[in-house]
């Protein structure tokens, strides 16, 4: 019999009682720090330790996009365009170890997640 560790057990019960608002900002909430962690190893001169985050990053971006409901909401196809451009920004950064385009990348998914995390917020807020 295998035990979870604490933490473990931790996210997993949040990830099975999150709203799916909530799920989307803690999805974003994993992009940023994958980025930040690219951007850091990449300001400290280590670029083989952006790699993985980077990569990370990209797959959530991708999961993010597949996702989405283009037909939800009139802004949804601009999103799509959004997250296919950033994925593709992505993936620069990380072919080239390029500490611009990965910080460009940080500033563009942290407003997301702002974003997001404020209609999430906003959601919770109002009456059931």
């Amino acid at each position: 019999m295998t035990t979870m560790n604490p933490r473990d057990t931790y996210l997993q019960a949040s990830v099975s009682t999150a709203t799916p608002s909530q799920l989307l900002v803690m999805l974003y909430e994993r992009l940023v720090l994958d980025v930040e962690r690219a951007v850091d190893a990449l300001r400290r001169g280590e670029p083989s330790q952006a790699h993985a985050p980077l990569l990370h990053a990209q797959e959530i971006v991708l999961e993010l996009n597949a996702s989405l409901k283009v037909d939800a909401w009139g802004g949804a196809a601009g999103l799509a365009s959004l997250y296919s451009y950033v994925h593709g920004e992505l993936v620069t950064a990380n072919m080239r170890k390029d500490l611009k385009v990965a910080e460009f990348c940080l500033h563009v998914v942290s407003t997301l997640r702002d974003t997001w995390r404020e209609a999430a917020l906003s959601l919770l807020a109002q009456p059931a």
